[in-house]
């Protein structure tokens, strides 16, 4: 099972990947509608019904960074995507990268 997902990671990865197209493709509009909502003169429960039918996935806030070796959600760098269990297996093997100690 190691270096491999399993199907539940897998899963998990897929819905999260669609998670991020969903709330790239509805990015504008959802800064769009929440800065009319903010404005004063302007009628806010128009726009904040308008907010409230785009869907749910296209928020970035259910977005989860995970690791797209394992599917695990913690402990993800940004940069890699990869959780810091594999990272440093992956720098053990590799050249380039040395443990540090002091």
């Amino acid at each position: 099972m190691r270096g491999k997902l399993s199907k539940m990671s897998e899963k998990r990865n897929i819905r999260d990947h669609k998670r991020r197209l969903l709330a790239a493709k509805y990015e504008l509009r959802r800064k769009l509608y929440k800065a009319f909502c903010k404005d004063l003169d302007l009628p806010r429960d128009k726009h904040r019904y308008k907010l409230s039918k785009l869907p749910r996935n296209s928020s970035f806030a259910r977005v989860r960074n995970r690791c797209i070796s394992t599917g695990r959600p913690r402990g993800v760098d940004e940069f890699f995507r990869i959780s810091r269990i594999v990272f440093r297996g992956l720098a053990s093997r590799g050249p380039g990268i040395k443990k540090s100690s002091w």
